[in-house]
C-alpha cells in the first residue's frame, strides 16, 4: 500500500491540467490491503533434514489469541501435519488461551484440525523415514542426494534458485552478471532457474545456461507443482532481481520451503520481507551471495524472521468474504 500510496505525487506531476492537492491524504483513510492469499503445500515428504525445524516454525502456532482463527493450515483437509506439531499448540503460547477468544464454531473447527493433526501424528511418526526415502525412489530426477553426488547437505555447494517468468521486466541480465561473476571468483554454487516462458525469451538465458554448464541443475518451466515445489525444498537461496513486481508468489512459496530470500529494496518487497533480506545495488547482491557460497553451512541454519501466517488463504478468506458481502458505505 505504501509503495502506491507514496508514488500517487509523483504520478499527478505527469498531468499537466489538473494537480489536486493532498491527494494522498485522502484517499490513504480510504485503503487497505487484502494480500493475494496463498494455500501453501504440504511439501514436508520434500525437506532434507536441515530444513525440518523451519517447517515446524512454519506450521507452528506463534500468534495470540487475535491471529488464532487464522491459523489452520490451507487446505487443512487435504494435508498431513508435521511430527510433533501438538507441542506447539499446547506448549508455552497455552492452547486455552488461544481458544478463549473464538466462538463457538471457530473452536469446533481448530479442535477438528487439532484432530486431524492428532491422527496424522500417531499414523506417521514411526514411519517418516521409510515414506521420505520412498518419496525419493519415486521422483529419481530430483532427489537431490542422486542430482548432488551424496554430499552431505551441510556441505554441499549453495543452491540457487530463480523462480520468475522469462521475461526483461524480472531483470535475468542482473541475476545472471552476478552469478558470472560468482564463477569469475571460483566459488561454487548450483542454480535452478525456473519459471514460465512465452513467445519471446530472452537471449540471455540461452546464453547463461551454456557459461554456468554443470553449475546449473535444473532449467527451465516445471509443469509439475510437485516437481516445482521439491526443487524449491532442495535450494538454499531464492533470488529476486524483478522491475516490476505487485505481490511474489513464487518468492513466498520459496521461502515456505526454506528459502532465504534476497529482494530488492524496492516494489513490494519492503512490505513484505523484512529489512535483513532487502539489497540496494546489483554489488549488494553479489556480496551476499559471495558470503553464502563460502559459507553455505550457515545460510541452512538460518530460521526465517519474517510472518508468513498474514499471506495463507486460512488467514485471509474471512476478509475477503467480509468484504465482498459487506454494503459499501454512502461515502464511497
Amino acid at each position: 500500500m505504501e509503495s502506491f500510496l507514496t508514488s500517487i505525487g509523483k504520478f499527478m506531476k505527469l498531468i499537466p491540467d489538473h494537480r489536486p492537492r493532498d491527494l494522498e491524504s485522502i484517499i490513504r483513510p480510504k485503503c487497505q490491503v487484502i494480500y493475494f492469499p496463498i494455500r501453501f503445500p504440504d511439501v514436508k515428504r520434500y525437506m532434507p533434514k536441515h530444513k525440518i525445524t523451519h517447517l515446524k516454525k512454519m506450521l507452528s502456532l506463534e500468534r495470540s489469541d487475535d491471529a488464532a482463527p487464522s491459523m489452520a493450515l490451507p487446505s487443512q483437509q487435504e494435508q498431513r501435519g508435521p511430527e510433533n506439531v501438538l507441542k506447539n499448540f499446547t506448549g508455552e503460547s497455552g492452547l486455552s488461551g488461544a481458544v478463549s477468544g473464538l466462538g463457538t464454531a471457530q473452536q469446533e473447527s481448530l479442535g477438528s484440525s487439532l484432530m486431524q493433526l492428532a491422527d496424522w501424528n500417531q499414523s506417521n511418526s514411526s514411519d517418516d523415514s521409510n515414506s521420505y526415502q520412498e518419496e525419493k525412489k519415486q521422483n529419481p530426477t530430483l532427489n537431490p542426494c542422486d542430482t548432488l553426488g551424496g554430499v552431505d547437505d551441510q556441505q554441499r555447494p549453495l543452491h540457487i534458485v530463480w523462480p520468475h517468468r522469462w521475461e526483461h521486466d524480472k531483470d535475468p541480465e542482473s541475476f545472471f552478471k552476478v552469478l558470472m561473476r560468482l564463477k569469475e571468483l571460483g566459488l561454487k554454487f548450483h542454480v535452478s532457474v525456473l519459471g514460465e516462458t512465452f513467445t519471446d525469451v530472452p537471449d540471455i538465458f540461452s546464453e547463461a545456461k551454456k557459461a554456468l554448464g554443470s553449475s546449473a541443475l535444473h532449467w527451465g518451466y516445471l509443469p509439475s507443482k510437485d516437481d516445482y515445489f521439491q526443487v524449491l525444498c532442495m535450494a538454499d537461496v531464492v533470488i529476486s532481481t524483478a522491475k516490476h513486481e505487485f505481490f511474489g508468489v513464487a518468492m513466498l512459496e520459496a521461502v515456505y520451503c526454506g528459502c532465504y530470500p534476497l529482494c530488492p529494496k524496492d516494489l513490494v518487497y519492503p512490505e513484505i520481507f523484512p529489512a535483513e533480506y532487502l539489497y540496494s545495488t546489483p554489488e549488494q547482491l553479489s556480496k551476499r551471495l559471495q558470503n553464502f557460497c563460502k559459507r553455505p553451512d550457515i545460510i541452512r541454519k538460518h530460521l526465517y524472521k519474517g510472518e508468513m501466517t498474514p499471506f495463507s488463504w486460512a488467514a485471509l478468506h474471512g476478509k475477503f468474504r467480509s468484504l465482498l458481502t459487506t454494503e459499501p458505505k454512502e461515502d464511497l
